[in-house]
């Protein structure tokens, strides 16, 4: 079993208003294991420590104690995900200037960006697999499992609010 510490935003129904009450529930339906940060009104984040055999099996079944406790809650974004520079040197015990040098100097092996401009991000399994690979950095394998177990959920979530349309046309031209 390995700890995997993560956050999950969801948006709240719109009859969600007394927030005590949403805590307590949370609480109450196995998400005690989380950190609720209820800054924004009609959201909710919550910073995991979750122990479990897999990150999928600890990031499910936290997305399914918040979805079972809050019914109609909407799951936004599983991070750690995207990131900068500097959420990427963090993660590797690296200083940022390290970590950009080495996307400078490696351009043609550098993952592309999922958003470009003033600052860029990475999906960070992407970026931490091309460390592995290209520079030989040692990441602990739970840290991989997570990045790309929550890549994948975003990616996921993503598809569903997807047009189906614009889906099927992209395959056809990336075919």
């Amino acid at each position: 079993m390995s700890k995997y510490d993560f956050t999950l935003r969801f948006t709240l129904p719109t009859a969600e208003t007394d927030m005590d009450d949403v805590a307590d529930r949370l609480y109450g339906g196995g998400c005690d294991d989380a950190f609720i940060g209820i800054g924004h009104p009609g959201s909710i984040a919550l910073d995991f420590t979750r122990e479990s055999t897999s990150a999928r099996a600890a990031v499910m079944s936290a997305i399914g104690d918040v979805s079972a406790s809050i019914p109609g809650a909407v799951l936004i974004e599983v991070s750690p995900d995207l990131v900068g520079i500097t959420d990427v040197a963090d993660m590797v015990g690296r200083s940022r200037q390290n970590v950009r040098q080495l996307m400078v100097t490696c351009r043609g092996s550098v993952p592309a960006p999922v958003h470009g401009g003033k600052q860029a991000l990475w999906h960070l399994a992407t970026v931490l697999n091309w460390l592995v690979r290209e520079k030989q950095y040692r990441i602990g394998d739970d840290l991989l499992d997570l990045a790309a177990t929550n890549m994948q959920i975003n990616l996921a979530m993503d598809s569903l609010r997807a047009d189906s349309d614009i889906e099927d046309d992209l395959r056809v031209l990336f075919a």
